[in-house]
């Protein structure tokens, strides 16, 4: 199942749009990190039920919350330098170690009975600087192991159908676990599930990178990668579309409880079926993009996935049925994600080898990272004009930064295409679309 550099692709469909595990250190990767993640998904959730079983606050559940992702848009930029600067490889494994301690710790203090809050916000916080070190090392690492720059795009995509299809398996293994060996089973579950993503690391087989900055000061390095990011007008435009749809529009994510409850009129149970219905949107939008034979029209893809996202936020805030609601969450949460892997996969594709790990860093600090602030805007909107006008405020933006992202097409084209025509990924016809 090894490929080359080149290797057309089978004209089966289902291995066509699994191709990138024609690549040896990306099966690995793959199988190691879908164990992990589970884990992760698993933690999460635990947490939030001890978080709120402990103290009965829903601003404490939120404040830890916030202390967990603030770090990804503090510290994410200057964790893409160092992500160009080491062996990517052997700082994730340093940093898979570090958040394993973390979640070993949070097992011992859940299941002798002494943690804290105060425990649970100081843990939440180290693991939020893991996950700032963490997140663009292995961004930038899925080129590291994928041979052909071809299949760049379908590892990419799979990566993010990996993400969501645990983010459907983890919370209900977690409420199993749960019920029968409280929260602290959780968490020693995802403590042990990291030594399978540690394993994966330690198999592979990646020849070393060359150092070429050596004794540059990582300020100025840190400089060089916002001044090329927003230098370039394609990773410009893509970055700035992913801040306007996860500041404004992802944050939804925060005010479903309310529609659940007060809206809908249901429970916990109306809930996880909102956020399930979200998931399953996401896994198929993954999907859909893994089986792309090119990345040609892949910005009319984005802007059309921004638009989807935004009106299906304003459908959502008039919905009062639940099954409309569940129909119309899928489509959510298909354009939330096709907007956020296809700039991955884009910035990816074109970036500069040297650069690779601070850009991708920028595009961590800008989605994930201005998530807690856009949902700390969005609770103070929903507390001022409620939580249906909130989402029409949030979904009005998304449609408006899709329109203008279409609006810059010619722009990105003239950069692009040359990019991948050099890099052979699409043949060079004049007029192409990307």
């Amino acid at each position: 199942m090894e490929s080359t550099p080149g290797e057309k692709p089978t004209d089966n469909k289902v291995l066509f749009i699994l191709r990138a595990f024609r690549h040896r250190n990306y099966r690995l990767f793959f199988s190691g990190q879908s164990i992990s993640l589970t884990g992760t998904w698993m933690q999460q959730v635990a947490l939030s039920w001890l978080v709120y079983r402990l103290t009965d606050s829903a601003f404490l559940l939120g404040f830890v919350s916030f202390i967990s992702q603030t770090p990804t848009f503090l510290l994410a930029s200057l964790a893409g330098v160092y992500a160009d600067r080491w062996d990517r490889r052997k700082a994730l494994l340093v940093l898979q170690s570090c958040a394993m301690v973390v979640s070993f710790t949070l097992a011992f203090l859940a299941l002798t009975h002494l943690i804290t809050v105060w425990h649970i916000i100081l843990l939440s916080a180290l693991q939020g600087i893991v996950t700032a070190f963490d997140m663009p090392a292995r961004h930038s690492f899925v080129a590291d192991i994928v041979d052909d720059r071809a299949d760049l795009g379908n590892a990419i995509a799979l990566n993010s159908s990996m993400f969501n299809g645990t983010r459907l398996i983890g919370p209900s293994i977690a409420g199993f676990v749960i019920s029968l060996a409280g929260e602290g089973g959780s968490f020693l579950l995802n403590g042990l599930s990291f030594i399978a993503i540690i394993i994966a690391l330690a198999l592979m087989r990646i020849p070393g990178r060359e150092k070429t900055r050596e004794g540059k000061h990582a300020l100025e390095e840190l400089k060089d990668g916002f001044r090329y990011a927003f230098g370039f007008p394609p990773i410009r435009y893509i970055l700035l579309l992913t801040i306007a749809t996860s500041f404004m529009g992802a944050p939804y994510i925060v005010l479903l409880p309310v529609f659940a409850g007060k809206i809908l009129g249901g429970g916990a149970q109306t809930l996880g079926f909102l956020m399930a219905a979200s998931g399953c949107g996401a896994l198929f939008g993954a999907f859909h993009l893994a089986s792309r034979k090119t990345l040609r029209g892949i910005s009319v893809g984005m802007s059309g996935a921004a638009c989807l996202m935004g009106v299906s936020l304003i459908a959502f805030s008039f919905s009062k049925i639940f099954i409309l609601s569940f129909i119309i969450m899928f489509f959510t949460g298909l354009g939330t994600m096709m907007v956020l892997a296809s700039a991955n996969t884009v910035i990816q594709t074109i970036v500069e080898e040297d650069k690779r790990g601070r850009v991708a860093a920028l595009l961590a600090m800008f989605s994930l990272g201005v998530a807690p602030f856009g949902a700390l805007l969005a609770g103070s909107l929903a507390g001022s004009f409620g939580a249906p006008r909130t989402l029409i405020i949030g979904g009005s933006a998304c449609v408006v930064a899709g329109v203008l992202f279409f609006l810059k097409r010619p722009a990105m084209r003239d950069h692009v295409i040359p990019v991948f025509i050099e890099r052979g990924l699409i043949e060079g016809v004049p007029g192409d679309r990307v």
